[in-house]
């Protein structure tokens, strides 16, 4: 499928280069409809639907909707800003009105088609009985990693509404603040990724405790796992029932595993959560993104997510084959290239949409944006990719 691009201004310091919400008002509205006794637009929203969503679920769009990972975060200077009176990371991403801010930061500069919630996919452990903190210059802490079986039965199972009540309150007002110009995202940590992070006792670069407790004590490390996948479904319908309009499910680590494992310790659980939150929120899309997963892709869609987003190791019209009709698809520039010449991310934006094919697709980063990616890149590469038309 060919794409046909329209001509773009690359004035970066204009904001009229973003286009308006009026500029879609020709896309027909939706009625929202209770699920599980919750309803999930408030009804002061803008009853049309993001054009993020209507890509997802396979309606004709005039151009890919687009957001990058990371979007809110270190490479912005107006966070570094905020940074510096708040220096602790859990307090910007525990705290109601700095969450807001800061992911309405990109939103307010860049007009993306997604608006991510702030936060951390180590977020629930607090609230799991895993004490941890992220310690800047070096990450995530965990205090205690548990190591037998024993130590997993003091895990308890994730009650977001007691645990992280912020999260809800900041994606009611991320809602009430996009009012449908753009879908809200929440997002979760997979079970084997949370669980490489709680074993390793944080970031780790070979993976040998969490891999010693799969193939020496793979009871304890199931246990684990089992209290993971359920815990997140349950946070994922919490996201939607305040707000959130798709969720993305990180599996950063699971690309650690081989084959035969990612079948045993990743997608049993990855499809347990699926078919939870669908019970209830059947409309609801979820992506799933796991760094690497090119030795993965055909399994990615077993899971039963609606998205799978690929990192920039996979050619994106290889990944569209590979993963077939049914599964939408996201991703895939590399982030390197936002530290391009303009002309350079433009070609990339083209080339890699172009391999997309027309429609089911979500333009974005092959991973997040990297420290030190400069703003007027950023700003180029949302210009050119909401100008560009089917």
């Amino acid at each position: 499928m060919s794409c046909i691009y329209s001509s773009v201004s690359f004035s970066v310091s204009s904001k009229s280069a973003f286009p308006s919400s009026s500029s879609r008002s020709n896309f027909k509205p939706r009625i929202s409809c209770s699920v599980g006794g919750t309803v999930a637009e408030p009804k002061s929203i803008n009853a049309t639907e993001p054009l993020l969503l209507d890509a997802v679920r396979g309606k004709e769009v005039e151009r890919p909707p687009v957001w990058l990972m990371r979007q809110a975060g270190r490479y912005m200077k107006s966070y570094q800003t905020l940074c510096e009176k708040h220096p602790s990371f859990r307090e910007r991403s525990e705290n109601v009105d700095l969450v807001v801010e800061i992911s309405l930061q990109p939103w307010k500069v860049f007009q993306p088609d997604g608006v991510i919630l702030f936060s951390d996919i180590l977020t629930p452990l607090s609230g799991m009985n895993i004490p941890f903190d992220i310690i800047k210059g070096k990450g995530p802490v965990i205090f205690d990693p548990p190591t037998t079986l024993s130590d997993v039965e003091k895990v308890r199972e994730f009650i977001p509404e007691e645990s992280v009540p912020y999260v809800g309150e900041a994606l009611t007002i991320l809602r009430k603040e996009v009012n449908n110009q753009a879908a809200v995202l929440g997002f979760v940590g997979a079970p084997f990724t949370l669980a490489s992070y709680v074993v390793e006792g944080g970031s780790s670069k070979n993976f040998t405790k969490i891999k010693r407790l799969a193939f020496a004590e793979p009871k304890v490390l199931h246990s684990l796992l089992q209290i993971f996948a359920t815990s997140m479904a349950k946070y994922i319908r919490y996201q939607a029932d305040h707000g959130a309009q798709a969720v993305q499910i990180f599996d950063s680590w699971a690309t650690e595993l081989s084959p035969v494992d990612f079948e045993e310790f990743s997608l049993p659980y990855l499809k347990q959560i699926v078919e939870a939150v669908k019970l209830t929120h059947p409309v609801l899309p979820l992506i799933l993104y796991a760094s690497g997963s090119g030795g993965l892709l055909e399994r990615l869609p077993l899971t039963g997510v609606d998205v799978v987003s690929l990192d920039w190791t996979v050619d994106m019209a290889d990944g569209r084959r590979r993963l077939g009709p049914n599964v939408a698809i996201q991703g895939n520039v590399d982030p390197g290239v936002l530290f391009g010449s303009k002309e350079f991310i433009t070609n990339r934006i083209n080339d890699t949409v172009k391999k997309a094919g027309k429609g089911k697709h979500i333009l974005n980063l092959g991973h997040g944006i990297k420290v030190g990616t400069p703003e007027e890149n950023v700003a180029h590469f949302f210009e050119v990719a909401k100008g560009l038309r089917y």
